[in-house]
């Protein structure tokens, strides 16, 4: 059943603001001793699982074209394997103020991204000018004021392609959404998320401490990120990327370190500026210019 299109917008937010709390959860089980990966492994390999509970009967295991399960893959490395390991080993090289502000350039180049391959989403002026807009709301709530930008390189460059993957990421489910179910599509993002990530334990092994993973504090965020982070916002999110296109939908990115500056001012009971403000007004504004097309 199509809902209405406001629906969609109001689905896109809520959705972000899942995202935008997931910080939370992250935090949590890597003072448990889970590393980024691990976390990655699990809330994709049990949202793999549970996806099956609501896919309906007769299963589709296969795309209809090897060109089409090729795409499928790229979609689980480009916004699930690759996506979060070099998200996550940025974290590691350069500030997370780095890391959060350059993640929010995938609108921007979902949108050039999306002029280039497909011509049927035409940027508009008022989508360029809303998506700078919210682009500089974005720097003033994550640098809060501070003058003091200290440039990693790599770091900076492994935020900028892991940005860069979520854009092509969008596209792929913009591209396959005509000729598959969201629910397909997204259980094969999870598969191969799962898969391509194997590779890296070879580097560094997966973790498994029974003592730990039975305390109700690990696995209960474990699900929250495995089911409402993953699973259903996953699956929510595609169907938003369908309904709106992969520029519209992508745009809502630039709410996430808004969400995540309330989240810490509630949880953590972090302080919030006048800067930071400024910045919820230019986010906030910039968004709903760029949704007037």
């Amino acid at each position: 059943m199509k809902l209405k299109r406001g629906y969609y917008h109001l689905f896109a937010v809520l959705t972000v603001v899942i995202w935008g709390s997931t910080f939370i959860s992250t935090k949590i089980l890597i003072q448990y001793g889970l590393s980024p990966q691990d976390i990655f492994f699990y809330r994709f390999l049990i949202a793999y699982v549970g996806i099956w509970f609501i896919t309906p009967f007769p299963y589709r295991f296969f795309a209809r074209t090897w060109r089409d399960e090729l795409w499928l893959m790229g979609g689980g490395v480009f916004g699930g394997s690759a996506f979060f390991v070099l998200q996550n080993t940025a974290i590691g090289m350069t500030q997370a103020a780095n890391v959060s502000f350059i993640i929010c350039t995938a609108p921007l180049l979902t949108a050039l991204l999306s002029i280039l391959f497909y011509r049927s989403e035409k940027a508009a002026k008022g989508l360029f000018y809303g998506s700078l807009l919210a682009l500089l709301g974005v720097g003033l709530v994550v640098f809060n004021g501070s003058v003091v930008l200290k440039i990693s390189p790599l770091g900076d460059l492994l935020t900028l392609l892991s940005a860069l993957l979520w854009a092509f990421y969008s596209l792929i489910v913009k591209k396959l959404g005509s000729r598959y179910s969201m629910l397909f599509v997204t259980r094969k993002v999870f598969f191969y998320g799962v898969v391509t990530l194997l590779p890296v334990f070879l580097f560094r092994p997966l973790q498994w401490d029974a003592e730990v993973m039975m305390r109700p504090v690990v696995w209960g965020n474990l699900l929250f990120l495995a089911v409402f982070a993953s699973l259903i916002c996953f699956v929510v999110w595609n169907i938003i990327i369908k309904q709106l296109g992969a520029v519209k939908a992508s745009n809502y990115i630039y709410l996430n370190p808004l969400v995540t500056m309330i989240a810490s001012l509630l949880i953590l009971g972090e302080r919030v500026t006048p800067v930071s403000l400024a910045g919820v007004i230019c986010i906030s504004l910039g968004v709903y210019w760029a949704q007037k097309r």
